[in-house]
């Protein structure tokens, strides 16, 4: 047998030998952008996803005010969870609506500014129930018109 013929015969074997391990290393690399961008709820980790009201506002020991229409209500989840929910109510009803939710927190904050006509910000420290799961509740209030209040609600883990 040649020399030639000896080298080809050893090519033959060796090669597939080093061919798997490279075969393996891009299986496991496939897997693993599969692996991050799947999601057990059908949303990538930080992307805003609809959810029922009742949902978002018992995150943060909330309930629908009676004459309130609750609406855009969504959940953020990465690292943190965050609920948010947006309520449109007679303005007369948010102070006391604010204080049977959070009977123990602070007194609601007026001023305007970024903080809204008033804003209320609950933590476990300072009053939130602990049927919360959220750490921290903020609540913003516009002043729609004369009648009408638009509640700005969020809930979110730190």
């Amino acid at each position: 047998m040649r020399a030639a013929d000896r080298g080809h015969t050893r090519r033959g074997i060796v090669l597939p030998f080093l061919a798997l391990p490279v075969v393996v290393l891009g299986v496991l690399i496939v897997g693993l952008f599969v692996w991050a961008h799947s999601d057990d709820d059908g949303t990538r980790a930080g992307a805003a996803a609809a959810v029922p009201c009742t949902e978002a506002l018992a995150f943060g020991a909330a309930e629908p005010p009676a004459h309130a229409r609750v609406r855009d209500c969504t959940v953020q989840r990465g690292i943190d969870t965050s609920y948010a929910a947006v309520l449109r109510m007679p303005r007369e009803d948010v102070s006391a609506w604010l204080r049977q939710t959070y009977p123990d927190g602070p007194t609601p904050r007026t001023g305007g500014g970024p903080c809204g006509a008033l804003c209320l910000d609950v933590t476990h420290e300072n009053g939130l129930p602990g049927t919360a799961e959220a750490h921290v509740v903020q609540v913003r209030v516009d002043y729609v018109n004369a009648e009408t209040a638009l509640v700005r609600f969020s809930a979110f883990t730190m």
